[in-house]
């Protein structure tokens, strides 16, 4: 029998953003903007373009802006309407989902990504389902990364978790992430025998860390319930992933693509250059700021 239908889709969007603080003080990071658009908005397009039909958010405090962002605002479609501003009202609700696709729920205590994956229990059923992480922005130059786990998880026709790995640029940062041991592997994807959370440098089984993608079977509920906290009293979901292997394999997908830790100042600011270069509005404005700057760099 072929796998269910990946349908549904989790972000967990209520964490307190405490790399970015002030900034995120009042404003969830998810809502800073890489270029023109909210890196919530990135996460959500990519899931919509992979054929996605349900939105879950897991929210907290001070998250409200990110329902208002997926929600119409008459006033400001009404001018827009009235001024012929088409452009302008296509950015504004042009990408919004249709009434029932999306629900927002609030995650009552920021008790780690484990935790937050819960809370969508009741929402999700007996059916696989991806989880992605707005503050993870990703670039591909042809096709989708969620859209492309998706046809992975399709072609194995197993019962099977998949997360999104990359190659660690610099090795001395592996203790900053979740690391992945290879069973077996190949050009695109391996089988796991393990994974470790943020293990010390000499420890690593390997350079390829987990990234802010996943594809779960839903019995990743039942492990992820079985996880005991840990630091700050958070339920890390790599050790649910590494449970969940005695039932399971687990693939690591090998993203091909440029990745944004855009939950880091420099990676956000990263995220903002690359992306004002790729946008034909802005590129050439862009090189002249970057060349601008480069005088006083010594």
């Amino acid at each position: 029998m072929p796998n269910k239908k990946v349908k549904t889709i989790i972000f967990p969007v209520g964490g307190l953003g405490t790399r970015f603080l002030p900034a995120t003080k009042a404003t969830p990071k998810e809502m800073l903007p890489v270029a023109e658009k909210p890196l919530v908005q990135y996460a959500f397009e990519e899931a919509a373009d992979a054929g996605i039909e349900r939105f879950i958010f897991i929210t907290g405090r001070n998250k409200n802006s990110i329902e208002n962002h997926f929600d119409h605002n008459y006033e400001l479609q009404s001018i827009l309407s009235d001024s012929n501003k088409r452009e302008m009202l296509k950015k504004t609700v042009g990408w919004l989902p249709a009434a029932g696709q999306i629900v927002f729920m609030r995650q009552q205590m920021a008790l780690g990504l484990g935790h937050a994956i819960l809370c969508a229990e009741k929402f999700v059923g007996n059916e696989p389902f991806a989880v992605s992480l707005a503050d993870e922005l990703f670039y591909k130059k042809d096709g989708n990364i969620l859209s492309d786990m998706i046809k992975l998880y399709d072609n194995l026709n197993e019962k099977c978790n998949i997360v999104a790995i990359q190659q660690v640029e610099n090795k001395k940062d592996v203790s900053k992430y979740g690391i992945v041991a290879f069973e077996n592997e190949n050009a695109n994807y391996g089988k796991l025998s393990h994974v470790v959370e943020k293990p010390k440098i000499e420890d690593a089984p390997s350079d390829f860390s987990i990234t802010g993608k996943y594809i779960f079977e839903p019995e990743i509920f039942d492990h992820i319930k079985g996880v005991k906290p840990g630091i700050n009293n958070e339920i890390q979901i790599t050790d649910a992933i590494a449970d969940m292997m005695s039932k399971f394999n687990t693939y690591g997908y090998k993203i091909d693509g440029e990745r944004y830790d855009c939950g880091s100042v420099i990676g956000y600011l990263k995220a903002n250059i690359a992306f004002a270069l790729r946008n034909e509005e802005t590129k050439d404005q862009t090189r002249e700021l970057i060349k601008y700057f480069n005088r006083d760099i010594k």
